[in-house]
């Protein structure tokens, strides 16, 4: 893959947990990506989190970052204005802060693609109505257009 590659917490999540059901798929993904793949400290939150109770599980996320394959690419004290616009506009998805910060890394990140296992990035757009290009498995893709 050679667009920029926004990581979300979803693909993260399932690389570094082999009980995830989508663990296959991301490593399979990751593997293909140059690195640095680009995130928001909101994504490594949400991760480190959700792996808590895995072996090493926050260790591994922030080992990611240690070796640059993770890259934090979001400064939100320059896009807080941007991102609160994002939050408010997406209140009754409701839209969480990696969200909206991933979202706003698509727009300022020209040519990117999202990984994810979120089928609300089909209902989030860049710019007010550009779609923003996602990477999930197939089969959440085909559920995600059963449901818009």
């Amino acid at each position: 893959m050679t667009a920029p590659a926004l990581l979300d917490t979803g693909p993260l999540v399932a690389a570094l947990s082999r009980r995830d059901r989508f663990h296959g798929w991301a490593r399979r993904e990751l593997a293909e990506i140059a690195p640095p793949l680009l995130t928001c400290e909101a994504v490594l939150s949400e991760a480190c989190f959700l792996l808590r109770r895995v072996p090493e599980g926050p260790a591994a996320v922030l080992e990611l970052v240690r070796r640059g394959l993770v890259s934090v690419a979001l400064d939100l004290n320059r896009e807080a204005r941007a991102v609160q616009k994002l939050l408010t506009r997406y209140s009754a998805v409701p839209m969480s802060l990696a969200d909206a910060c991933l979202v706003r890394l698509a727009e300022t990140t020209s040519a990117s693609l999202l990984l994810t296992l979120d089928s609300d990035f089909g209902v989030y757009r860049m710019h007010g109505r550009q779609v923003i290009p996602v990477r999930m498995p197939g089969e959440l893709v085909r559920r995600r257009s059963r449901r818009h």
